[in-house]
């Protein structure tokens, strides 16, 4: 599956979870999955909890994750001098 297809599987709408992003329209947002996965939840796992989600929603997550933090910026300040 090519990256927009995967982009397209999360959504945002103000009707849901008040817009935050979400996976196909479900009640699962992209940071629960991400903050699953960072507690050590495997992929295998969060398909077994979640039997709703796919394979390709948990590589949605990732991808749209990585695509927002490639859009920061941070600007260093320096201090004194």
């Amino acid at each position: 599956m090519d990256a927009q297809s995967l982009l397209e599987r999360i959504t945002v709408s103000s009707d849901i979870l008040t817009g935050k992003p979400t996976i196909r329209g479900l009640r699962i947002t992209v940071e629960q999955v991400l903050k699953a996965l960072a507690a050590g939840i495997t992929q295998h796992e969060l398909l077994e909890d979640y039997p709703e989600l796919e394979q390709e929603d948990i590589q949605a997550v990732l991808l749209y994750a990585a695509e927002r933090v490639g859009e920061e910026q941070v600007f260093m300040v320096r201090e004194g001098n």
